[in-house]
């Protein structure tokens, strides 16, 4: 589970983020909806512990700067950032000795053929194209197992092939009872799989709705227009 509390970051006197709380529970997939600018990744990056901020985040009970939290989530960034002369081998090579993984070798080679990046294994990260870094990213999180997955952003740059792969991996965790925190301005992308979606405008959140409660005559996408045009 991850469970934000009063997050507040600030940039000088800009507040990117302001008094945001957020519940993503074990055994669902929870959305963070919202405009271009309008503070999601400053929230994931707060979560992952890359970002200063007040407030207070615990990601499967640790506080999220705490080793515990580290080994038990993963996250996967919008913009992957890689080891340039690094092969796709030598970043996971790297993953698993960072975090001790014991007998990983099937799963990580089932991975690697699931995201077709078998045959790539010794290309060089620079060398690889927008779609093949993100799968590179993808995999790095995943091969730890994660309880919980921070992604932002998760399908730009995949071809439609990857985006339903990705997909499919997003409801298998689901269903191994993993917490899975997407951030997105992409609704129709995400439609099919959401459990909980939280709209967020202007660094605050607007509207939380859950899948639930919805009515039939009601879609995700009207509800965020109202809320962020509204606003």
């Amino acid at each position: 589970m991850i469970e934000v509390k009063s997050l507040v970051k600030s940039y000088g006197k800009f507040v990117a983020v302001n008094r945001l709380d957020l519940t993503a529970y074990d055994g669902q997939i929870t959305v963070l909806l919202g405009p271009n600018g309008a503070g999601k990744s400053t929230t994931i990056k707060s979560i992952a512990g890359l970002l200063k901020f007040t407030g207070k985040i615990y990601v499967n009970g640790f506080e999220n700067r705490s080793i515990e939290a580290k080994r038990s989530f993963g996250y996967v960034a919008e913009m992957p950032a890689h080891y340039d002369l690094l092969t796709i081998d030598e970043h996971l090579n790297f993953i698993e000795k960072a975090y001790q993984l014991k007998d990983i070798n099937e799963y990580r080679e089932s991975l690697l053929k699931r995201f077709e990046l078998s045959q790539y294994r010794h290309k060089i990260a620079k060398d690889l194209s927008k779609g093949m870094a993100q799968k590179l990213s993808l995999l790095c999180a995943l091969l730890i197992q994660p309880q919980a997955l921070l992604v932002d952003e998760p399908l730009v740059g995949l071809d439609p092939h990857s985006i339903e792969e990705v997909i499919r991996v997003f409801k298998e965790l689901k269903s191994q009872g993993a917490s899975i925190l997407l951030s997105t301005h992409i609704i129709d992308m995400i439609d099919s799989i959401w459990d909980v979606a939280y709209i967020m405008h202007e660094g605050e959140i607007k509207k939380r709705v859950d899948r639930k409660d919805l009515s039939d005559n009601r879609t995700l996408k009207e509800i965020f227009f109202e809320v962020t045009e509204h606003e």
